[in-house]
């Protein structure tokens, strides 16, 4: 089964590659990729060890972590819309507000995150309330 995924992905590779050198676009192509990897090494990897190194010491970085994750998600979602170069000629093809619904979804991440955090901490208590020998 391996090898059959494996050629099944160098075929479609192959058929990228030819229609990349023969279509005209390798130029777009490598600029594109240009860009990337400076945009990730230049802002988004110090992003995100930046933001490792600040949640190290919180308590309950695991979920904070996936909080970060979520929004992360959310950001790379919403972006299209966020940045598009100016209002549709169609109004109806982009009718909402993204920019309020985007803070909104992180804002509903942040409150949900939080009320886990409190949610956790209770139940630890609770817990340990349980647990404590009663004399």
């Amino acid at each position: 089964m391996r090898l059959v995924t494996g050629g099944v992905g160098l075929a479609l590779m192959a058929v990228g590659a030819s229609l990349l050198v023969t279509g005209g676009q390798l130029k777009d192509v490598a600029l594109w990729l240009a860009g990337a990897i400076v945009l990730h090494d230049g802002v988004v990897a110090p992003l995100v060890l930046g933001t490792g190194l600040l949640l190290a010491a919180v308590p309950a970085r695991g979920t904070v972590r996936g909080a970060m994750v979520v929004a992360g998600c959310l950001t790379v979602i919403a972006l299209p819309v966020l940045l598009r170069p100016g209002a549709p000629k169609n109004a109806s093809v982009l009718p909402l507000d993204y920019l309020r619904n985007w803070l909104i979804a992180l804002a509903a991440v942040a409150v949900l995150t939080g009320a886990a955090l409190v949610g956790m901490r209770v139940l630890r208590r609770w817990t340990a309330y349980r647990r404590a020998p009663r004399g």
